[in-house]
């Protein structure tokens, strides 16, 4: 079934700009169309109204769906997704010559902040339409910052553990230049860009605002102690 393809996951968590990493990946042409393929109620809203439930049937998608005329394909995934699949497939014995790349965001409080503006609106993708106005709210953003740091710990304990090296990419400095971080992965998957990533079909956008600067500086006074030492 893997007909020589290779691929690569990009492990990261909610609101690191993974979908803006993914689009300007895509938009070559030659390095797969990495989405969220085990999130198959996403991938039904945005893409496929049939999307398979199954894992096996995802993994297929990866396979197809997710891949470029070349055979590289790409996917992304969260730390907790994994947990959705684990019961049913090893995934990297499912995916041939998976290789991986780690996102992360430096602003670890704004990712925060992002995610919990996110579930509040309902506006994961600046071309959704929000379905409510956010309200600050620090105990949601507390929730969602320790998330986070779970994620970044498992995904952190996986490298560890298996040895694995990945290719670490920053989301801010993909922002700042997106085109270094597509060579990066053309790099390690050996593929020779024919052309540069396609702005066209790259519609996300930054989505903070002053808002979340200012949610940022009073999360800071409400829950900022420096005499406690959090435990997640």
């Amino acid at each position: 079934m893997s007909n020589g393809a290779r691929g690569y996951s990009i492990c990261t968590s909610p609101r690191s700009g993974s979908n803006f990493l993914c689009q300007n990946l895509s938009s070559t042409g030659m390095l797969g169309h990495p989405l969220e393929y085990f999130n198959w109620r996403g991938r039904r809203y945005f893409d496929d109204p049939n999307f398979p439930e199954d894992v096996v049937g995802q993994v297929k998608k990866i396979l197809t769906m997710g891949a470029t005329p070349n055979r590289i394909y790409g996917l992304k995934i969260f730390a907790h997704q994994y947990d959705w699949i684990s019961r049913e497939i090893d995934w990297c014995d499912a995916l041939p010559s998976l290789r991986f790349i780690y996102l992360s965001r430096r602003d670890l409080l704004g990712q925060a902040i992002s995610w919990a503006k996110a579930l509040q609106t309902g506006q994961y993708r600046s071309t959704q339409p929000a379905g409510q106005t956010a309200a600050f709210d620090a105990e949601l953003i507390q929730r969602q910052l320790d998330a986070l740091v779970r994620e970044r710990a498992r995904w952190e304990m996986f490298f560890a553990r298996t040895g694995v090296d990945p290719l670490r990419l920053e989301y801010e400095l993909i922002v700042e230049n997106p085109m270094d971080a597509v060579r990066q992965v053309a790099d390690m998957m050996g593929v020779k860009l024919q052309r540069s990533p396609d702005s066209s079909k790259v519609a996300i956008q930054k989505q903070r605002d002053s808002i979340s600067l200012e949610w940022a500086d009073r999360f800071r006074i409400e829950r900022g102690n420096p005499n406690i030492l959090d435990i997640v």
